[in-house]
C-alpha cells in the first residue's frame, strides 16, 4: 500500500515563514524514501489540511499518516488536529487515516537548541 506523509504546520501570514516546513518535508522525503510527503497549513497559509489530504490521495497514497509538525500540545493538536483527520475520514472512506504525536519533548531538538546556543554565543563574542 502507498503511503503518504503529510506535515501539518499552524501557518504564517508571512509567506516566506512557511517555507522552513517545506524545507523540513524535503528533508524527511529524503530521509525516509517515503515518495509521498506534502506539507499542509492549519491557519493563515494554503494548502489547507484538507487540500494536503487531496493531494496525497491524487498522487496515489492508500494510506495517509498526518503528522503535527506542532511544538506543544495545544488546541490544535488536541482538538483541530483531530477534527480534521475525522473529516478526511468522511471524504475518504477508503483510505486509512493515522496520526502521528507532534515534535513535543524530545533531546534531539534540545540538543538543536545546544547548537543554537553555541552559534549565537560565537556571534557575539562570548564564547
Amino acid at each position: 500500500m502507498k503511503t503518504a506523509i503529510l506535515l501539518m504546520a499552524h501557518g504564517s501570514r508571512i509567506p516566506e515563514a512557511n517555507d522552513a516546513v517545506r524545507e523540513i518535508a524535503a528533508m524527511v522525503k529524503e530521509m525516509t524514501g517515503h515518495e509521498i510527503v506534502e506539507v499542509s497549513f492549519r491557519e493563515q497559509h494554503l494548502p489547507n489540511i484538507q487540500e494536503g489530504v487531496d493531494a496525497c490521495v491524487a498522487r496515489g497514497a492508500e494510506r495517509v499518516l498526518l503528522m503535527p509538525y506542532f511544538l506543544f500540545v495545544g488546541a490544535h493538536v488536541q482538538e483541530d488536529l483531530p477534527e480534521e483527520m475525522a473529516e478526511a475520514r468522511r471524504r475518504y472512506p477508503t483510505v486509512e487515516f493515522a496520526m502521528g504525536g507532534h515534535l513535543g519533548v524530545h533531546r534531539k531538538l534540545a540538543e538543536v537548541a545546544v547548537d543554537r546556543i553555541a552559534e549565537a554565543l560565537t556571534a557575539t563574542g562570548w564564547h
